[in-house]
């Protein structure tokens, strides 16, 4: 048997499992790697929103870090929530040097608008942890606050990716167009240039975990040995049939589908209009 490929995420938690590690292992899981998993906060939160935050020390999450990488080096990993600026200072000492992927999901406000990271941490992410990365996967919201200016349309998409590679210092740059109006076109830039991922949108409110999702599919075909474009291609592609066969549970904004890659052409389970 060959090697299995295997990837890592350091994030919070949705103990509803539609977000956070919960939805990274059944990422990796379902694109065939092997998942494993360093918890930096423990998350009380729901498809209603956040109801408290709780940070795990430092040394104990190095000590998480320290046991994964002595025994089963990844050849990918994955960070979400990342709070604290002591936390990003230990996650950036662990992966400075090393050569296995990167992949940024700069996870700052939660669905429901619930803050996730603390305001001064924003510049050391920046600073810090961008640099070091294969890839950062923002929304615009979340690009808009790496890149200090407005996204209001797919140009000014393209704007904050590259800035985010040549002015950041990041490997590459999806910034998804999820936020913006029309077609759903993410926009990828690398150092091949631009690629541009379109997708139909789906009417439905049950999109809880999506950037989670995406970032740690793309996080698995990278720990695979895909290309970047093919690695965001696979994702756009996941993400998209996720949101579009719901699985229409949660009272809230409820979480995504991840088998919803298996049911192609079957009715959405949620009951929802496609549109």
């Amino acid at each position: 048997m060959s090697k299995v490929a295997s990837a890592l995420t350091i994030a919070g938690t949705d103990p509803t499992g539609g977000a956070g590690i919960q939805a990274d292992l059944k990422s990796f899981q379902e694109r065939e790697v092997y998942g494993m998993s360093v918890v930096t906060s423990v998350v009380a939160q729901n498809t209603f929103g956040v109801n408290g935050v709780h940070h795990l020390p430092v040394s104990f999450i190095e000590q998480q870090l320290h046991a994964v990488f002595q025994d089963i080096e990844p050849d990918a990993v994955k960070t979400g929530m990342i709070a604290t600026i002591e936390m990003m200072e230990l996650v950036a000492s662990v992966l400075k040097g090393k050569s296995t992927h990167y992949v940024i999901d700069p996870v700052m406000v939660a669905k429901s608008g619930d803050p996730l990271m603390e305001e001064s941490s924003r510049k050391v992410i920046r600073d810090t942890l961008v640099p070091l990365a294969s890839l950062v996967t923002p929304n615009v919201p979340e690009a808009e606050i790496l890149v200090d200016f407005e996204i209001s349309s797919t140009d000014d998409a393209k704007k904050a990716a590259r800035t985010i590679v040549e002015e950041l210092g990041a490997g590459a740059a999806v910034v998804k167009g999820g936020h913006l109006t029309g077609e759903a076109v993410d926009v990828l830039y690398d150092k091949s240039g631009y690629h541009y991922f379109k997708s139909e949108r789906t009417n439905t409110k049950h999109t809880h975990g999506t950037g989670c999702t995406f970032s740690a599919v793309i996080t698995a075909e990278l720990a695979k040995g895909k290309s970047m474009a093919d690695a965001v291609a696979t994702g756009k592609a996941f993400i998209t049939d996720a949101i579009k066969y719901t699985l229409g549970v949660g009272k809230g904004n409820g979480p995504t589908n991840h088998w919803g890659h298996r049911l192609q052409g079957l009715p959405n389970l949620g009951g929802e209009k496609v549109e």
